[in-house]
């Protein structure tokens, strides 16, 4: 597992040991940041159930400021540090070891807002659109801002929720799907990319 792109490209990351966590592949991470960026001028990025941090490391290499990185296991928590010390990246990163529900709400109390809203949990332990439209009424997605949602690919995430557009549905060698929101103003009855 590696940096695909940015000012970190190439660096090796730690994976999370054991089984409990699932990273995210290269292949994947290289896709999707394609249609996200690839690059970014700025922005905060929110990685929930982070596991090893990879999504959210890989959002700072390509050019987010900050990042907060979210997990309730202690092994996960451990090698986001790990990963974040390798590379040098302490100064632009908040880690908690907490509940995804209680982080959203933790940062809706300090008023923060994203430009990318990472969510990668275990698959089936979700529901998405519930998740997601707490994250809309607590206002921590900017405009013109992408939530990221790695699911099962049999899993089959609503095409729109409350403001948000579905920009891409992936479907990887049958096993991870992957929906990538954006949030968008409606300007004139159509939707202002």
């Amino acid at each position: 597992m590696r940096v695909v792109a940015g000012v970190h490209k190439g660096r090796q990351l730690k994976a999370v040991p054991g089984k409990a966590t699932r990273p995210t592949t290269d292949k994947v991470k290289e896709a999707v940041f394609q249609i996200m960026g690839p690059f970014f001028t700025g922005g905060s990025c929110l990685d929930l159930f982070a596991g090893s941090g990879s999504l959210g490391i890989e959002a700072l290499s390509r050019g987010m400021e900050t990042a907060i990185f979210v997990d309730k296991q202690s092994k996960a928590i451990q090698t986001i540090k790990e990963n974040v010390r390798t590379l040098g990246l302490r100064d632009y990163v908040e880690i908690y070891r907490t509940d995804a529900y209680r982080a959203i709400y933790a940062a809706a109390k300090r008023n923060l807002q994203f430009s990318l809203i990472l969510l990668d949990p275990p698959y089936g332990k979700l529901n998405y659109k519930e998740f997601i439209e707490k994250i809309l009424e607590l206002e921590l997605l900017k405009e013109d801002g992408y939530i990221y949602c790695e699911h099962d690919a049999s899993e089959r995430l609503p095409h729109t929720i409350a403001g948000l557009v579905c920009m891409k549905e992936y479907d990887y060698g049958g096993t991870i799907g992957v929906t990538i929101y954006k949030k968008t103003t409606i300007v004139g009855g159509g939707y202002n990319e």
